[in-house]
């Protein structure tokens, strides 16, 4: 069925039946056409574009919405497979927002600088390559990708087409994150030579319901995009891709793209790789969600030598920390990780938006030549400044694709049932042709690398 390149938003809210008239979206007409000194006019300002605009999708449109109405930016798109969620976002957006079912014609603009993308983890790849050939800066979510090959066509894309990428492991971008991370730099507990992340299992399908036509309001197949095509049925979407290796691969490539970020970037260990791993787990016994319930990987790194495990299993978080009525609150305690040193040790909750540090880590007060470390602005002005100067992201695309292929190793380690020997110069498995081939998988016409 041929879909239209830009939709008719009167269009679109009349069929999702909203009760919003044109008439009651801000007027931020003297925001664009206005310059001052403390906000850019029309020419200064990032033209931005929304691919997916879901969960995460409407927390990124509604910050930048609101950096909009500030004069910093421009929302000049959104797009998205469903028309309800499209609909909502177009009311959050504004008037001066096109709305589009397919992302190729929002990157065929040439008017927008910047895209972006929280759709399904097996769009992410496809879309920033894409993206990124068109010229187009790039915010895409985590994981950044979904197989080794995807993630090896992110970096090469970007490389050639001198883009700054910045992926959504915004963990690295939190204040306490910064503070454990100078506080582990400085020798505090002395030599890592383990970090132990912990998170809870991931769900099983225990009520399967029979495959079904989908809503009227999704485009199944745009949905799939690269995906082999199958059936609907709405334990695939919309959050449950999650529990499914083929497009969201379970806890780890969700919560340990956050953890294992941190655990990197504050090791030293952003463009290494493990020499081996090995995974152990359960398997669900029904339905369709096939990503491991119970999990336990194991990484290890040589020159120099520690050890990373993902451990997946129920109530085995450390206890958490008492905190003060004027102190942060830990309000996701399940998941984080322990830092095992020479002479002691640090725990931090959560890894994402929100990231604890241990007291300790929070209130030590630094000697006088001390190591500082990266400080970000912030997960999106540090994206921004990179757009404007070409200076590396603190989660770049490089960075970010060595901790997706640790989630995609581990779990390809717990399919395969056996240890993986790992090349990081190559980029490649070694010693294991099944393994090998399985770095990668046929992606569907015309959604495709």
């Amino acid at each position: 069925m041929h879909q239209p390149r830009r939709m008719d938003r009167r269009t679109l809210l009349k069929r999702a039946g909203s009760a919003v008239g044109l008439a009651s979206f801000p007027y931020i007409v003297p925001r664009k056409c206005i310059a001052a000194a403390d906000r850019p006019g029309p020419n200064d300002r990032l033209i931005i574009a929304h691919i997916g605009v879901g969960g995460m999708g409407t927390y990124h449109l509604r910050n930048m919405v609101d950096r909009m109405q500030k004069g910093q930016v421009n929302v000049a798109a959104v797009c998205d497979v469903d028309e309800n969620r499209l609909a909502t976002a177009s009311q959050n957006a504004g008037p001066q927002a096109d709305v589009y079912r397919d992302y190729r014609y929002v990157l065929e603009r040439k008017d927008i600088d910047a895209v972006i993308i929280a759709t399904p983890d097996h769009w992410h790849a496809v879309q920033t390559v894409h993206a990124a050939e068109c010229g187009k800066h790039v915010y895409v979510e985590k994981p950044a990708c979904c197989t080794i090959d995807e993630g090896k066509a992110m970096v090469t894309a970007a490389r050639e087409n001198k883009i700054s990428v910045q992926v959504g492991s915004q963990g690295r971008s939190e204040h306490e994150a910064y503070l454990a991370h100078r506080y582990l730099v400085n020798g505090n507990i002395g030599h890592v030579d383990k970090v132990w992340c912990f998170h809870y299992p991931s769900p099983s399908d225990d009520n399967p319901v029979p495959d079904s036509d989908p809503p009227p309001e999704l485009d199944w197949d745009l949905w799939l995009g690269p995906m082999r095509w199958r059936p609907y049925n709405r334990k695939y979407c919309p959050g449950a891709f999650r529990w499914i290796m083929e497009s969201g691969g379970g806890q780890i490539r969700d919560r340990g793209a956050h953890v294992m970020s941190c655990a990197m970037w504050w090791m030293g260990a952003d463009g290494t790789g493990p020499v081996t791993v090995e995974a152990t787990g359960t398997q669900p016994t029904k339905g369709l969600w096939d990503a491991a319930v119970e999990m336990e990987v194991v990484y290890t790194f040589k020159k120099p030598d520690w050890t990373l495990i993902w451990s997946q299993h129920p109530d085995n978080a450390p206890k958490t920390e008492a905190r003060g009525p004027d102190e942060p609150q830990i309000t996701r305690p399940g998941y984080g990780a322990v830092y095992h040193g020479t002479k002691g040790t640090f725990t931090h909750w959560g890894g994402d938006g929100g990231t604890w540090a241990e007291r300790k880590a929070r209130e030590w007060v630094p000697p006088a030549g001390a190591k500082d470390v990266r400080k970000s602005p912030g997960h999106y002005e540090d994206w921004f400044e990179g757009i404007k100067t070409g200076k590396k992201t603190i989660m770049n695309i490089e960075a970010a694709v060595g901790v997706s292929n640790l989630c995609n190793l581990g779990n390809l380690a717990f399919i395969l049932g056996r240890k993986l020997h790992w090349d990081q110069i190559r980029q490649e498995i070694i010693g294991d042709e099944q393994a090998r081939r399985m770095m990668g998988w046929p992606q569907r016409y015309p959604y495709h690398l």
